[in-house]
């Protein structure tokens, strides 16, 4: 007779060496994952990457604060000439942009009768003078005789009276003749002071009477900025003090002036104070009309300089984002003049050459690394990433046909790989017989 307990003892003592097997697989499984988590926890975090548009240096340079100056710039000696005799035009001598001097000539105007009146005024000067002398010789004359009783006291009285008559007609000659000599000379238009001619109204041939414009000349040396200040920062503006401003047509260049004189009354409609600025103008590079931006340096002073967005304002007091040793930490810091025109801050509390973060950047927590990243870094890790994304997109997998997931019966699922250029895919399955049951 034949025995089974044997077999039935082998059959039952399988599944548990199987299942011995399936407890240490597990057990060094469970091993090994607690040794990933500790080493994980113990691996320092990774550096956060900040961009170099988020990134300052603190610099020692001079900064000048004060308020705002808008306006125009015109010459401070302009004159228009015009007309000061009727008739017409027969020379306009000089062009727009033309320089010239002191009492030179600038158009001749035709005036018929003059020449002829000034030289019977002249005349006339001529025979009053010699009225005159006579008059004075009689008169002379009669103080003797009446001195010697040779003739009356009327008689003397009559020659003082001729020599008084004699002396107004004199007068009055010379009077006509210095009136007739301007009318003549007035037939002439001369540039007051030495300039340029900015602009001609006339040409040969026109008709003109007096008061016409004829010409306007500036001395483009000296030019003065005609500008406003608002009535609530009028404390910092003073006579004397110097201004800053830039032109359009130079926006890469910077020029400076004086105040020359300050408006005593604002503007009841913009509430603005009008100030006049004196502004050397030895290059003539500055022409009349030119639109001015600028500032009232009421004060200036060297410091540390960090921008605007670099300072944090939000708290009690302002503090800086510091990098120092490769990671974050927050500083107090002091604040002293502000340069809104080239939007800085005068800091104390940190060191020249120190670096800060601004804009968003300033969000990272305290002690955390960061690393900064170059222009170049940057364009390159775009590119890898969108070569990556292309090379890692996901490839079609081989049995698509035989079932829905495209992985044939009998195969493995595909694993994750990595891309070529650093971009991650799936590979497709891999082939492979399943164990026979």
């Amino acid at each position: 007779m034949t025995s089974f307990l044997p077999r039935s003892r082998g059959a039952r003592l399988i599944p548990s060496a199987f299942a011995v097997v399936a407890l240490g697989a597990l057990a060094a499984c469970g091993g090994d994952g607690d040794d990933t988590a500790q080493a994980a926890s113990a691996a320092p975090a990774p550096a956060v990457t900040v961009g170099p548009e988020n990134v300052a240096v603190v610099i020692r340079d001079s900064i000048q604060s004060g308020p705002a100056i808008s306006g125009s710039l015109q010459p401070e000696r302009q004159a228009t000439i015009r007309a000061e005799a009727a008739g017409t035009v027969t020379a306009a001598l000089v062009e727009p942009g033309q320089r010239v001097t002191r009492g030179q000539a600038l158009a001749r105007i035709e005036t018929s009768g003059l020449a002829e009146q000034a030289v019977s005024a002249r005349a006339g000067v001529a025979a009053a003078e010699l009225t005159f002398q006579q008059a004075q010789r009689d008169a002379d004359r009669a103080t003797r005789l009446l001195s010697a009783g040779a003739i009356a006291e009327r008689d003397a009285e009559a020659a003082r009276n001729a020599v008084a008559s004699a002396r107004a007609q004199l007068q009055a000659a010379r009077a006509q003749s210095t009136l007739a000599g301007r009318q003549l000379g007035n037939a002439t238009a001369t540039a007051p002071f030495a300039g340029i001619v900015g602009v001609r109204r006339v040409s040969t041939g026109d008709v003109v009477s007096p008061g016409t414009e004829l010409f306007t000349v500036v001395d483009p040396s000296s030019m003065q900025l005609e500008g406003n200040v608002p009535a609530d920062q009028l404390g910092l503006v003073r006579v004397g003090a110097p201004v800053q401003f830039s032109v359009t047509g130079y926006p890469d260049r910077t020029f400076a002036g004086r105040i020359t004189r300050v408006a005593p009354v604002a503007d009841p409609t913009t509430r603005q104070v009008q100030i006049i600025a004196s502004v050397p103008n030895a290059g003539n590079a500055l022409v009349g009309g030119l639109f001015a931006e600028g500032r009232v340096a009421s004060q200036a002073r060297d410091g540390l300089l960090v921008p605007g967005d670099a300072v944090d304002q939000r708290g009690v007091r302002p503090t800086v984002v510091r990098v120092k040793g490769g990671k974050v930490e927050r500083v107090n810091v002091e604040l002293g003049l502000r340069d809104d025109a080239r939007e800085l801050v005068e800091v104390r509390g940190i060191a020249a050459g120190d670096t800060v973060l601004r804009g968003a950047a300033q969000g990272i927590s305290n002690g955390t690394a960061v690393r900064v990243s170059a222009v170049g870094d940057q364009a390159g890790t775009a590119a890898g990433a969108a070569t990556g994304a292309a090379a890692g997109a996901p490839a079609p997998r081989a049995g698509a046909a035989n079932g829905p997931s495209g992985t044939p019966a009998g195969s493995t699922p595909g694993t994750r790989g990595t891309g070529a250029t650093g971009g991650t895919g799936a590979a497709g399955g891999s082939s492979g017989s399943a164990p026979q049951r």
